[in-house]
């Protein structure tokens, strides 16, 4: 047992006395499986019932605003951890436990159409939450912040992953792809946005909607951004005619609920495909991110997948032949070449 976890065993003794909560003499906390970031969960075992307790550096992880959406998301019939105690100088919370089954672990063809509904009942009333009150903004997924994610892809991947050094043109190839995702992430209606709303960030649940987690990004951003996060996620992929019945779905949905003044399908997909560019992008950065920075190697299994959709939309949008042509030429020639990667995988999405 490190520091960390002796001082949070020690807060959480304290938290369930100051809650009037009787703790059994044996009980304990367990570790669960934590994310990209540097928080720690622990389940906490006591009388038969279960809370979770999270450890999040505050020298790494701010969790001010953790607090403030899941407070604000809760009566808005979101799914969130209720949070019950939380020492934010020490980074430290004890939340109610969503479980242990997140949508990854059991999605497939026969239940995908009943858990994507169930979550996007959920985005819907996401999307509706513009301000958390008390004082506390969402910020704005403006210019700056979307280059920024999009400029990892160069510098993580492109150029310390992969080791290649960029020339002149290649650099204003890239500049003007980024630039172009961003006006169309910016044309876009602005709602409240998860940021992080995939897979792994869903747990399946009794209620009529998933519990949702790792919602601490949130920001008022494109319309499509938890859309494409969801439908193409980084860890699961699903046939692109049963991907864009479901974009459009959702789409009309938001014509009705106000969200959007009408549902164009055209200008919806292209949205939607460009938004998932950039999202991609962001992720492929931040995969070769964990790898380089933080001894975490295991996201590189993702790296085909999620490359194969920027590519799968660069070759389906005229304006973006050149990018399309870079990526074939030399970035998935680098890939392969690095032996980090799965050829076959790579070769199979190329081929999609």
């Amino acid at each position: 047992m490190d520091q960390r976890q002796v001082e949070l065993t020690a807060w959480v003794t304290r938290a369930f006395e100051q809650l009037g909560l009787d703790l059994a003499p044996d009980w304990r906390l367990t570790s669960v499986s934590g994310d990209a970031s540097f928080r720690r969960y622990f389940r906490v075992h006591s009388h038969n019932l279960t809370w979770v307790a999270v450890d999040a550096p505050p020298e790494t992880e701010d969790s001010r605003q953790f607090v403030a959406i899941a407070r604000a998301w809760a009566p808005l019939n979101i799914h969130v951890p209720r949070i019950h105690a939380c020492d934010l100088a020490q980074g430290f919370m004890l939340q109610s436990d969503l479980g242990d089954t997140l949508y990854l672990d059991v999605l497939d063809a026969s239940n995908a159409e009943a858990l994507y509904a169930k979550a996007l009942v959920s985005l819907t009333h996401i999307q509706q939450c513009v301000t958390l009150g008390r004082g506390v903004a969402l910020p704005r997924y403006d210019a700056k912040m979307l280059t920024f994610e999009m400029g990892l892809f160069r510098e993580w991947f492109v150029e310390q992953l992969l080791g290649l050094e960029l020339e002149a043109a290649e650099v204003t190839l890239l500049d003007q792809l980024f630039a172009a995702l961003a006006d169309s992430a910016l044309a876009q209606p602005q709602v409240c946005v998860h940021r992080d709303f995939h897979s792994r960030n869903l747990m399946v649940s009794r209620e009529t909607t998933p519990g949702v987690i790792d919602f601490q990004g949130a920001v008022i951003g494109p319309v499509t951004y938890d859309l494409v996060s969801l439908l193409r996620d980084c860890y699961i992929d699903w046939p692109p005619g049963k991907v864009y019945e479901w974009m459009a779905r959702f789409g009309q949905v938001l014509a009705r609920e106000g969200l959007m003044e009408t549902y164009d399908d055209e200008l919806f997909r292209s949205w939607f495909d460009l938004m998932g560019m950039q999202r991609h992008l962001k992720a492929v950065g931040i995969f070769a991110r964990l790898k380089l920075r933080d001894g975490k190697s295991n996201y590189l299994v993702d790296v085909p997948r999620t490359l194969g959709y920027i590519q799968q939309v660069a070759d389906a949008y005229p304006e973006f032949d050149a990018q399309a042509q870079w990526l074939r030429q030399r970035v998935i020639p680098a890939m392969v070449a690095s032996g980090q990667f799965d050829a076959d995988a790579i070769r199979r999405w190329l081929q999609r």
